[in-house]
């Protein structure tokens, strides 16, 4: 029974990677046509890179990426503390209006926003989308952080204050760095979401505003290129990298997730 799960697990995860893996291999590939191989090749990287589009588009997806990602775990963070430290009314049905946005499907929740920017009179472009990314990312900031607190416990809190530190003092030097490690673990999860985002940003981006994901679907609609796998490599690479650093940040000082 081992054997068999170990190697279904296996399977799945093949099943899960093996269309990346086939992209990655020919973004590598010395032809035009993704059908055959001609040999090994860099330059399909070098075009990419020297175009001013893709340049352009790059430089959209990490000003969007970092001011979201700023602003999201900022509130996020302090709304995690207020749900796990305070008692109030209808505290309950805040908690779960929290993990709404993680549960709407992307589609509902881009056409809302864009009925609503329109409604307000808002112009589509990079203000529109940042305050869309701020708008989900919130959510997946609360769940990690509010993990993260639930792990910590209050003994720490607790013998600062007996000791006369003040509130602040609390939780400068003792909540804050103590949280830290989730609250950089929930940027970087922010940062991944947001450059990553396609269906969102779809509906609420305007001229000027294409992001990356937003470009290499414009290149996709005039057929699959090399140029498109080495920038969706390049894409791939980023996002994986975030993800890693996200789970080594998640991991507590005993090298265990407070998950």
């Amino acid at each position: 029974m081992k054997k068999f799960l170990i190697s279904y697990s296996w399977l799945v995860l093949l099943f899960l990677y093996l269309p990346m893996m086939v992209l990655i291999a020919y973004s590598f590939n010395d032809s035009r046509i993704n059908a055959e191989w001609k040999g090994f090749t860099l330059h399909w990287y070098s075009d990419v890179l020297q175009n001013p589009d893709v340049l352009s588009a790059f430089v959209n997806s990490l000003l969007i990426a970092l001011v979201t990602t700023l602003v999201a775990t900022v509130l996020g963070t302090l709304f995690a503390l207020a749900l796990h430290r305070y008692t109030y009314r209808f505290k309950g049905a805040l908690d779960g209006l929290v993990y709404l946005p993680i549960l709407v499907p992307d589609i509902l929740m881009g056409l809302s926003l864009l009925i609503l920017f329109s409604q307000i009179g808002l112009e589509l472009g990079k203000t529109t989308i940042i305050i869309a990314h701020i708008t989900f990312s919130i959510s997946f900031v609360v769940v990690i952080v509010s993990a993260r607190l639930a792990s910590m416990g209050k003994e720490l809190e607790e013998a600062a204050n007996d000791l006369g530190a003040s509130p602040w003092q609390t939780f400068r030097y003792v909540t804050l760095p103590s949280l830290m490690p989730g609250v950089i673990s929930a940027a970087l999860l922010t940062f991944t979401l947001s450059i990553d985002d396609f269906v969102i940003s779809f509906f609420v981006s305007g001229p000027g505003s294409t992001t990356l994901p937003l470009y290499i679907y414009s290149m996709v609609k005039r057929g699959v290129t090399p140029e498109i796998n080495a920038l969706s490599t390049i894409l791939i690479v980023i996002i994986i990298a975030l993800m890693l650093l996200s789970q080594v940040f998640q991991k507590d000082k005993r090298g265990r997730l407070p998950l």
